[in-house]
This record gives structure tokens, C-alpha cells and sequence, in this order.
């Protein structure tokens, strides 16, 4: 059983991003997202790090609700 934490900071980190308040306000507030856009379809990530937001969202992972949660932060 996973009992790993999958918050904001840890999906940045499974991202590859850096994971500290700061950086994950910058990264925010950098990095806005249309609100027509699907997180995943967003043109700075990765192709690994897309397909990672979509297997998340596709298969209601556990990670789904830090991805919904960092897409809303992305449109807001």
C-alpha cells in the first residue's frame, strides 16, 4: 500500500520540479493555463510529465487530486 503524501509539493517533485513554496508560487505564477486548456495539453511540459498528469487523471489516481488542484491554481 502507497502511503506516500500526494500533496502539491510531492507532485512537483514526481514532476521533477523544484518543490518549495517558493518556487511552486513562481512556477504558478509563470506558467498560466487557459482555462479551455487541459492541464496536460499545456505546451510546457514534458512529453513524460504530460503523460504522467494524464494517466493520473485518466485512471482517478491518487495523484488526480494535487493535478486538479495544480490545474486550478494554473487557470485561476
Amino acid at each position: 500500500m502507497d502511503t506516500s503524501r500526494h500533496d502539491l509539493p510531492a507532485l512537483f517533485k514526481q514532476l521533477g520540479l523544484p518543490a518549495e513554496a517558493s518556487a511552486i508560487r513562481a512556477f504558478i505564477a509563470s506558467h498560466p493555463l487557459a482555462h479551455e486548456t487541459n492541464i496536460e495539453e499545456a505546451p510546457f511540459w514534458s512529453n513524460a510529465q504530460a503523460a504522467f498528469l494524464k494517466q493520473s487523471l485518466d485512471d482517478d489516481a491518487e495523484w488526480a487530486e494535487a493535478v486538479d488542484e495544480l490545474a486550478n491554481l494554473l487557470s485561476g
